[in-house]
Formats: structure tokens, C-alpha cells, sequence
């Protein structure tokens, strides 16, 4: 039995990421920044830098910098952005622009942000303390902690909680107000897709991409006609082996004189254009997993696998899915989380052991609709459940049954039944299309509102931003 989407399911993408702060991880005692997804820049919470005697806030003597609207923008909100982006960057290995310059960019992101939050009050959008409440248990349930665990490591890391609500709230309004004034504007027809698919195929071998393997048989310079023979002879029981189901990077390995036999013959996803005319002349037609040859060369005797091919720009034709069960617990006033995750360890304990069946278990105890099916989630594709239990799930093999997991709607116990690697149909496939093309028309748009909004602003700069 599926979980219906109000339960585990994931949320549409453009209300998930910012509203929710799907970005938020801890890495040491640094809380990285959240990003939007697009438009209006990145919008952060407050970040402390990390130091050997504790986490501290920026402090130095305020002023401000920039009005929007006669709201003030001030010097500590410029240097802690700057903050923020330099942890980011630094994770990243990546180079900063200097420091003025770093500062003049954030002000100009701060005011456009500004803009855009002053725009969603003057329209009536507001948000609620339920919505604020979830959106804190969100960022707790993805770094694994209860709401009040969370809460303390606020605490602990020097972060002001009426200031985290404040950016949880900002968030909240840029993006409903980014779904209200761009998203439900944006339409994608049948045409489109069309449109974009001949695009991307169009007849030409730089938009095929082949995933092969292959095999060489070198001939020599003046080979002999016997020698020729015996060479042929060998490629073609490779690829008899080959046809007959055995390992294909074995036989590479064991047979083939090509650089790439190491890697068991694997050339990887190359555009048909930077591959030999030959080779693709030969796959062009092959089903996936097919194998062709002997053929030659001049530089001998060549076995052909096609692992995959598609279109470059086009989503890929298969997926890997998985099947996986789980038993829910939900957590609230009759029941703690750390009351549900010794209870949940409790049951894999009893599971690892063979004292108890996982699928009784879940008949029991669990609190979702997969329960009378023994937590059977069915075949799931990527992306089809909440981060915070996809990334488990994702890690377990076939058979394994996680730790207790803690997400948005309780904590699980998981065990992954099986995977698959399975076609897209052309439905499908047509609505991956739609879906990117939606956020690239809504990026377009948003982007074009974002400066008319703040064309419309009036903006009065102030004391440079001192960094």
C-alpha cells in the first residue's frame, strides 16, 4: 500500500526548499546558510563562527548601511551574511572575491531581499506560528534531532531563537510570495516539450550519448594470414562468452590489449560524436546490453557492449527503484521521540535477533497507512520520499534494516527489500521534461520580477558596509 502524499511523501519542490529550509546541515559547530532556490539570492539563518573557545556571535559597533523603503539594513547583517558565505566557500575550497567587493554584493542581495519581503507584507501575506513551528521541526528532523534537542544546540552554538524565526519567517514570505507573483503564472504546454525534445535529439550524433565497453584484439603491422586468423579466432570467443552471459569486464580484463581493459573495458557516457564512427555505426541499433562483434579495424578485432544510451539534455531512460518497508512512529504528547526511538531500537533488536518478524512488527505498531501491508512502501523511484528518510534508505542494501530515523513525521525503522532498474516511460519521461523547463521558465520569470520590484523600491544608501 502506497503512503499517501500528506504522509511521507515529499512536497512539491518549490515549496519544500525554502519554506521548509531544506538546506540546513551542521558541519562541526557551523550552521551553514540556506539557499533559496531561485531568484532573491540565498537567505541565511544566523551562523556563529566557529572558534576553540566556543561559538560567537559577530559583534562590533552598528550603523546603517542601506534604507529600502526606510527600513534600515545595517552593518552586522552585512558582515553576518559575509560570514555565512565565507564558511560556505571554505567548505568548498572555493575563492572569495576581496572583501569590500564581497560587501558591496551582499548589501545588494540583502536589499533585493528587502524588496522583495517588503512586497510580500504589502500584498497580505503573513505566516502563521503553526507554519513556523513546522518549519523548525523540518530543519530538526534533517540533522537528526528532536525539536528540543535542536533548540539547545541553537543555544549552544550562541544563535539567538527569536532571530532564527525572524529568517524562518523571511523565507516563508519570499517564497509564497515568489509562488503567488511567478509560479502559478508559468504554463509549459505540450508544445514546449515538443519542442525541447527535437531540440535536444535532432538527428545529429553530438546530441546521442553511448555508454560502451569494449574489448581489442590487437593485429600487429604485417601480420601473417594465419596469425590474422588466430587473432579473429580469440575476439570471437570473447564475444561468444560474452553473448553467452559472462562478465563482461572479466573478459575484458582477460582478453583485450586496450588501455581501458583495467577498467574492465569501460569507455563511459561519451557524445556518439567523440567516439569512433565505427563503434557507433555498430551500437547505433543494439538494445541495452547487446553485444557486437568481432569487427575490425586497422588496428584489429573489436567486442561491443552497449551498457546505455540517451539523448544528451533528455532525462535518463531508467531509474533504479527501490522497495523498502518501515515501521512509523509518531511522535507528540503521549509519545517522546526519544521514548519512540528506544522503542523503535527495541523492535530491531528483537528483528536482528529472529525473535520477531519486521512485517508483524510494523502490523502492530505502525502508525501509517502502509501498517496492514506490513510497511510495504512499494516500488519507489529517487525523489519520492522526504530527504531525511531517503538518505537512509539509500544507504542500505537489499536485506539491511537501518538505525531509528527521525524525519518530518516521526522516526522509522527501515529495511530496504529490493532494487530494480527500470525503464521510464515516455509519460514519464515527458513529465521530468515539463518539470525542468518549468524552472527554467520560472527562473526567467522570477529573475525579471525581482527587478521590477526593485526598480520600484526607493533604496537610499547610506555608510558604506564595512567588512
Amino acid at each position: 500500500m502506497r503512503l499517501p502524499p500528506a504522509r511521507l511523501r515529499r512536497v512539491p519542490s518549490r515549496w519544500r526548499a525554502a519554506a521548509f529550509v531544506a538546506g540546513l546541515w551542521l558541519a562541526g559547530s557551523v550552521w551553514a546558510q540556506v539557499q533559496l532556490p531561485r531568484g532573491g539570492g540565498a537567505l541565511s539563518l544566523p551562523m556563529p563562527a566557529a572558534s576553540s573557545g566556543g561559538a560567537t556571535s559577530v559583534r562590533t559597533a552598528d550603523f546603517i548601511v542601506a534604507l529600502v523603503n526606510s527600513e534600515p539594513i545595517t552593518n552586522n547583517e552585512v558582515r553576518q551574511r559575509m560570514l555565512q558565505i565565507r564558511q560556505q566557500f571554505a567548505q568548498q575550497g572555493a575563492a572569495l572575491p576581496p572583501p569590500a567587493q564581497l560587501a558591496r554584493e551582499v548589501l545588494e542581495q540583502l536589499i533585493n531581499e528587502r524588496a522583495q519581503i517588503l512586497q510580500a507584507r504589502d500584498t497580505g501575506i503573513r505566516v502563521d506560528e503553526a507554519t513556523l513551528q513546522d518549519a523548525e521541526r523540518t530543519i530538526a528532523a534533517q540533522n537528526q534531532m528532536s525539536l528540543e534537542d535542536f533548540r539547545r544546540r541553537l543555544a549552544a552554538e550562541g544563535i539567538d531563537h527569536n532571530r532564527l524565526r525572524t529568517e524562518l519567517s523571511n523565507q516563508i514570505l519570499l517564497q509564497r510570495v515568489h509562488e503567488r507573483e511567478v509560479d502559478a503564472r508559468v504554463r509549459i504546454t505540450e508544445a514546449d516539450i515538443d519542442a525541447y525534445i527535437h531540440e535536444q535529439t535532432g538527428g545529429t550524433e553530438a546530441n546521442l550519448l553511448l555508454d560502451l565497453s569494449h574489448i581489442l584484439v590487437l593485429v600487429p603491422e604485417n601480420a601473417s594470414a594465419a596469425q590474422i586468423q588466430a587473432l579473429e579466432a580469440r575476439a570471437r570467443q570473447a564475444a561468444d562468452k560474452a553473448r553467452a552471459g559472462a562478465d563482461f569486464a572479466a573478459l575484458a580484463r582477460e582478453y583485450s590489449d586496450a588501455p581501458e581493459k583495467t577498467e574492465g573495458g569501460r569507455f563511459g557516457v561519451r557524445p556518439a560524436n567523440r567516439l569512433p564512427e565505427l563503434f557507433v555505426q555498430v551500437t547505433r541499433d543494439l538494445p541495452k546490453g547487446g553485444i557486437v562483434g568481432p569487427v575490425r579495424s586497422p588496428a584489429g578485432f573489436h567486442v561491443l557492449r552497449l551498457n546505455d544510451k540517451g539523448q544528451a539534455g533528455l532525462p535518463a531512460a531508467t531509474v533504479v527503484q527501490t522497495r523498502a518497508r518501515h515501521i512509523l512512529l509518531r511522535t507528540g504528547p503521549a509519545l517522546s521521540e526519544a521514548d519512540a526511538v528506544a522503542r523503535l531500537a527495541r523492535m530491531r533488536a528483537d528483528i536482528l535477533a529472529g525473535r520477531a518478524s519486521f512485517e508483524e512488527l510494523a502490523r502492530q505498531s505502525s502508525q501509517d497507512g502502509s501498517a496492514a501491508a506490513g510497511g510495504d512502501l512499494g516500488w519507489a523511484a529517487p525523489g519520492q520520499f522526504v530527504p531525511e528518510f531517503e538518505q537512509v534508505m539509500n544507504r542500505l542494501g537489499p536485506g539491511d534494516l537501518s538505525a531509528p530515523t527521525v524525519s518530518r513525521f516521526g522516526v522509522h525503522l527501515i529495511r530496504v527489500d529490493e532494487r530494480r532498474e527500470t525503464q521510464v516511460s515516455q509519460r514519464e519521461q515527458r513529465d521530468q521534461i515539463r518539470a525542468m523547463l518549468r524552472e527554467r521558465k520560472a527562473a526567467e520569470a522570477l529573475d525579471r520580477w525581482g527587478e521590477d520590484v526593485r526598480g520600484r523600491a526607493f533604496v537610499e544608501y547610506r555608510d558604506p558596509p564595512q567588512p
